[in-house]
């Protein structure tokens, strides 16, 4: 994801505004042209050479292109939503722009903008929780948050609330996805708990402020909530049940998921044992759990000093593409770099392999020395 001007906001905000063109089409017109304001301007035949885009689809583009200017789009679409993130922005998540369908403009209210994405877990699980999953949500968000990790989830009733107010109890960081826009908050019931995560926590959406509750807007909603968190716990979920489509989804992303085992009989419980049955990790016990995120990279363990003069010439471009900070997604490095994406993770298999690079979930990389 490369750090484009800020008018490069204007072009993200432009496309997303065209029917037919979803958050899948869009990404891939970013991988293509290298920024929007470049496939703003491609030609038909170049457009067309994008999977996805047909006669239909590029009629649809070059009518919005004689109908919108980017700028004067952004203008007013500022002054109604203030605070809205685009890939272009350095604050986008760069967890969520992994995903193959990260949307193209995220929206945000609250005073928590900044969090580290190596330490975000998403608890997620039925509206009609049992006194068993609600105890053992909060006994596992409470510790999860008290070690650092940042909790999210859609603020739904049953397990989704749970979370949030046990993190919010023990000072926590936490971030509510919504399937509204984040000025309106749902259930009706949920009022006290949207205005405390506001206080603390973040209210994000990619629907714009006044975007009433929608069933349809929920299913989306839970590919955000899987694509932000490095890990997924499901704490009790039925047959058919949102918090699945969650977790298929975080096992689709690359990313780690995790679930709370119970009763044959409990019909709360029954797409948890589905779960485990399709490879998902049980949940033992807090401590078992925290143990089992240790094992992730440790980013406080100490690593061999490499100098980087002393390897092979990819080895140093890619390392010093990735730089210090933050992980990276293998995207990002592939376009730093203009190396192909097979020789890139060859290279990164030997950077690890001599400890000059941590390897997160989700095909992240940190560099280490």
């Amino acid at each position: 994801m490369n750090l484009s001007p800020n008018s490069e906001r204007a072009y993200w905000l432009a496309w997303s505004q065209i029917q037919g063109i979803g958050s899948v089409l869009t990404k891939r017109l970013y991988q293509s042209f290298g920024s929007m304001s470049e496939a703003w301007q491609a030609s038909a035949s170049a457009l067309l050479e994008i999977e996805g885009i047909g006669g239909q689809t590029l009629e649809a583009i070059r009518q919005a292109q004689g109908e919108v200017e980017p700028l004067s789009l952004l203008a007013v679409h500022e002054h109604r939503n203030l605070n809205f993130w685009t890939p272009s922005d350095r604050e986008y998540p760069q967890l969520l722009w992994e995903i193959p369908d990260p949307p193209p403009i995220l929206y945000y209210q609250g005073h928590l903008t900044t969090w580290n994405e190596r330490n975000t877990i998403a608890i997620v699980g039925t509206r009609s929780a049992t006194p068993y999953g609600k105890r053992w949500t909060k006994k596992l968000v409470s510790a999860l948050a008290s070690h650092g990790f940042t909790i999210i989830s859609g603020m739904a009733e049953g397990i989704d609330g749970e979370a949030h107010r046990a993190c919010l109890e023990v000072g926590g960081q936490t971030l509510a996805v919504m399937g509204t826009g984040v000025d309106r908050f749902y259930p009706p019931k949920h009022k006290s708990l949207y205005e405390q995560i506001l206080t603390s926590g973040l209210v994000l959406s990619e629907y714009p402020q006044g975007t009433p509750p929608d069933k349809k807007h929920f299913p989306a909603r839970n590919r955000i909530i899987a694509g932000l968190s490095r890990v997924t716990l499901v704490m009790e979920a039925p047959e058919r049940s949102g918090a699945l489509i969650t977790a298929y989804q975080a096992n689709e992303y690359g990313r780690d998921v995790y679930t709370l085992p119970n009763s044959l009989e409990v019909n709360e419980a029954r797409g948890c044992l589905n779960l485990l049955g399709k490879g998902a990790q049980a949940i033992l016990g807090v401590d078992e759990l925290l143990e089992a995120l240790g094992t992730l990279p440790n980013l406080d363990t100490p690593t061999p000093t490499i100098a980087i003069t002393d390897l092979p010439p990819m080895q140093q471009t890619i390392l010093q593409a990735i730089g210090f900070g933050d992980p990276v997604g293998l995207d990002w490095i592939v376009e730093q770099t203009k190396i192909p994406s097979g020789e890139v993770l060859g290279t990164l298999t030997q950077l690890e392999l001599i400890g000059a690079i941590a390897i997160y979930p989700g095909m992240r990389y940190q560099r280490l020395t």
